[in-house]
């Protein structure tokens, strides 16, 4: 499946817009305010790191379920792939125009049946395993602080493999694309990621609400 989703990432790194968190415009000629080093990005990550899930953790998390984790990471990013170029659109939740979190609460409500939190704040408290960034898996979701506080989410995809992901960026960047989490923006902005795919419904569609 990896091989089906690597095509060429675009060069342009871009501003988002208020709809996931307003934020500086980010150039590859221009200092990112606040977001100076890699130590900045990791900083979260290293709070979180005797919380990551082993993958023995996350088989009991899921134990009793009929979801097959690679069907539903192909069913999600196939559709993801097909809206590559969908219009940004604040506070958008369908075909229609998305925001970051209106495009990641679409394809999962359509394809996995699951009804996230609508927010970033509240998708990234959801009560889903958490994953190390070196044993990420297609169909992950990956949060990110674009706006220049340290740790707060603002923005958020979901990874694709092969070190890319999918998301509704921006309007000056074109809407739904695909960016590599290697690029240094990205890198260095990357909070944390969670495998909600191991709370998929076995039949009807569930409401997935984030922690207390």
């Amino acid at each position: 499946m990896l091989k089906r989703f690597a095509p060429l990432v675009p060069l342009a790194l871009v501003t988002l817009l208020f709809g996931c968190a307003a934020h500086s415009p980010v150039s590859q000629q221009e200092p990112k305010p606040q977001v100076s080093n890699s130590v900045t990005a990791q900083s979260s990550s290293v709070l979180f790191q005797e919380e990551l899930a082993t993958d023995k953790e996350l088989a009991d998390f899921a134990d009793g379920k009929s979801y097959q984790l690679p069907v539903l990471a192909d069913s999600i990013l196939e559709r993801g792939m097909s809206l590559i170029g969908t219009r940004y659109r604040f506070g958008g939740t369908s075909e229609a125009g998305f925001d970051c979190s209106g495009f990641i609460g679409y394809l999962f409500r359509e394809e996995a049946g699951m009804n996230l939190p609508r927010s970033t704040r509240e998708m990234i408290n959801v009560d889903a395993p958490l994953v190390a960034r070196s044993a990420l898996k297609p169909g992950d979701l990956l949060f990110f602080a674009t706006n220049g506080r340290r740790g707060r989410v603002s923005h958020a995809g979901i990874y694709l493999g092969d070190n890319q992901f999918i998301h509704s960026s921006s309007r000056k960047s074109g809407g739904v694309r695909i960016d590599s989490l290697g690029d240094s923006y990205w890198s260095k902005t990357f909070i944390e990621a969670k495998r909600a795919l191991a709370m998929a419904p076995t039949a009807a569609p569930a409401i997935v609400t984030a922690r207390k």
